[in-house]
């Protein structure tokens, strides 16, 4: 948050120290030592935590040059908590991203691999149709706009007998394998959406499902976004989501996010209201949603469950989780408490990252509001007032 009085770009800091003999000093002896010039000192009881001290500085500009690695060694030496109010604007660069659901358009398109063109050892380089299909799928996603309903598809017998495996297949094991939630969601969308083993769903009567569960809704992509561009559209609850499928010579099998990945493994728990909401958090950290929303587990009674997408849509590796087996294709998997624990955990880590703003969505002009100045902060409290 910019600090009002900070036009000359002078830096304001909170940190907070457990309350013992010496702490402070040992902080003063380092700004003095590495030349730090401390102007205004303030000092509080914490509010959070019953034996540590807040302490609100303002330091001169001239120290910026080294006060990145002052915060290294307050957070990792003295162990203390520290908070950049302000600083020289020039030095916070931020890269491009999007405020309007509208702005999707604008990356929609880039993606790193795959959608026309295949690499030589996937399943269906060298056939023809199979290539011509995938161009197919590519030309819908590349022309589809922010607004528009998702086009139909047609798919042939061969794509549906594939789905019909990896649907028959998947779906024996979900009792037993799968979280609660999912085996909630389930059956609703076997009943609205047409999930069965003959037919592949149509994503626009999926994405108006989700929409009336949640609020996500998905959009056709031709291949794989880059993390920052895919879970940037998550900010927006918008899922960028394949219609084409995996290859019929390898029904068990894909290098690439296919329609049975994203509608067995994904839509599911987009349409769980908690699930849905810890997704949205989590498209600040592209690590951690490796390891929740692709291959998560978490418990649940006196068993674990899975509830990522890359277990949920994967008959192999749904059953490895569950096994002692060395023999595993994700070499960690990360056990959660609860969804709940998960999302709370996800929530505050995301509070730590250090940027010269923060950020908030605006459901109902489904854009991302930038808080960087007092008035901002001033609409966003008269909105929760509001409320």
């Amino acid at each position: 948050i910019e600090d009002s009085s900070s036009q000359d770009g002078s830096i304001s800091l909170i940190f907070s120290l457990k309350e013992e003999v010496g702490a402070l000093a040992k902080v003063l002896r380092l700004f003095e030592e590495n030349g730090i010039n401390l102007t205004h000192i303030e000092s509080r009881p914490s509010r959070l935590k019953k034996d540590e001290y807040e302490f609100f500085t303002h330091l001169d500009k001239g120290s910026m040059p080294t006060l990145s690695d002052i915060i290294k060694i307050l957070r990792h030496d003295i162990g203390a908590t520290v908070h950049e109010l302000s600083r020289d604007k020039k030095k916070d660069t931020v890269p491009w991203f999007p405020k309007t659901i509208q702005e999707l358009d604008r990356f929609a398109n880039q993606i790193l691999s795959y959608g026309a063109e295949l690499d030589a050892d996937h399943p269906g380089f060298k056939d023809p149709v199979y290539r011509t299909r995938r161009k197919y799928f590519a030309d819908i996603a590349y022309n589809y706009r922010h607004g528009q309903p998702i086009p139909r598809v047609e798919y042939t017998e061969e794509e549906k007998k594939t789905w019909g495996t990896v649907f028959k297949n998947l779906k024996s094991l979900y009792q037993t394998h799968a979280c609660y939630e999912y085996n909630h969601i389930f059956p609703l969308l076997e009943k609205y959406c047409g999930f069965c083993e003959d037919n592949i769903p149509q994503l626009e009567e999926v994405s108006q499902f989700l929409q009336s569960c949640t609020g996500f809704r998905l959009r056709p992509v031709a291949g794989l976004l880059s993390s920052r561009d895919f879970l940037g559209g998550l900010a927006f609850r918008v899922f960028h989501c394949t219609q084409y499928i995996r290859h019929a010579s390898k029904p068990m099998y894909t290098p690439e996010p296919d329609i049975c990945h994203e509608l067995l493994g994904h839509v599911p728990l987009f349409s769980d209201r908690s699930f849905a909401q810890f997704s949205q958090y989590i498209e600040k950290l592209a690590t951690i949603y490796w390891f929740t929303v692709e291959f998560g587990l978490c418990k649940q009674e006196d068993s674990i469950k899975a509830y990522g997408a890359g277990l949920l849509s994967s008959f192999g590796e749904l059953q490895e989780p569950r096994m002692d087996s060395k023999a595993v294709d994700e070499p960690v998997y990360y056990v959660a408490e609860s969804f709940n624990d998960a999302k709370e955990k996800v929530r505050n880590f995301a509070a730590t990252i250090p940027r010269p703003f923060s950020v908030r969505y605006d459901p109902y002009t489904q854009r991302i509001e930038v808080l960087d100045n007092t008035q901002q902060l001033k609409i966003l409290a008269d909105s929760i007032n509001g409320k």
